[in-house]
């Protein structure tokens, strides 16, 4: 059967769905159909955790044969007059903030030398860390700078909040490391 370019702009739409006008039989494709992943989920609606724009998110969830509920998937909510369904690359992973298999799930020590890291308590974590950040600030104090002035500031410690902090973790923080003198702070979340 010959097509002249006519008849096949007349038939195009027609034909892919037909498949039969270009010799292709697409009728097993068609009838293939696949089970989305959050069919039958439950959906709630959610704000995103990173900053103060208040993007809307909608998570699906399922009760699991173990009788917990599972995270299946998170996206933007396409109602909500702030975000309108579009989420920043931080939020885009939200789900990956709640249910990442790589996330680590307690504390890990490398010893000086070792090249292994083995699981400590949260007790031995938080007490070297502790010991760590009073000897670093002790030795770093300064309490005039070179005029004379009075600065109490600790040059010796910076301070990088992470991009998974929200508005109000990275508050607290920040006046954490303000309290002990620290002037060196970053927030990752400025990308």
């Amino acid at each position: 059967m010959e097509v002249s370019r006519r008849r096949f702009l007349s038939i195009g739409p027609a034909g892919v769905l037909g498949g039969s006008a270009l010799g292709f039989d697409l009728t097993e494709s068609i009838k293939v159909k696949q089970r989305l992943r959050i069919e039958g989920a439950t959906l709630s609606h959610s704000l995103c955790p990173y900053c103060a724009v208040g993007c809307s998110l909608i998570a699906y969830t399922r009760k699991a044969a173990n009788g917990r509920t599972e995270l299946l998937q998170i996206e933007g909510d396409p109602d909500s007059p702030v975000n309108e369904g579009t989420l920043c690359p931080k939020g885009a992973t939200s789900l990956q903030l709640a249910v990442s298999g790589r996330r680590v799930a307690q504390p890990l020590y490398r010893a000086p030398g070792a090249a292994e890291w083995t699981k400590v308590s949260w007790e031995f974590t938080l007490d070297r860390l502790a010991r760590n950040i009073k000897a670093s600030r002790d030795a770093t104090f300064v309490t005039q700078d070179a005029e004379g002035n009075v600065v109490n500031r600790c040059e010796g410690i910076a301070f990088a909040g992470g991009a998974a902090f929200s508005s109000e973790e990275g508050y607290l923080a920040t006046k954490l490391m303000r309290g002990l003198g620290l002037v060196h702070l970053e927030q990752q979340a400025r990308v």
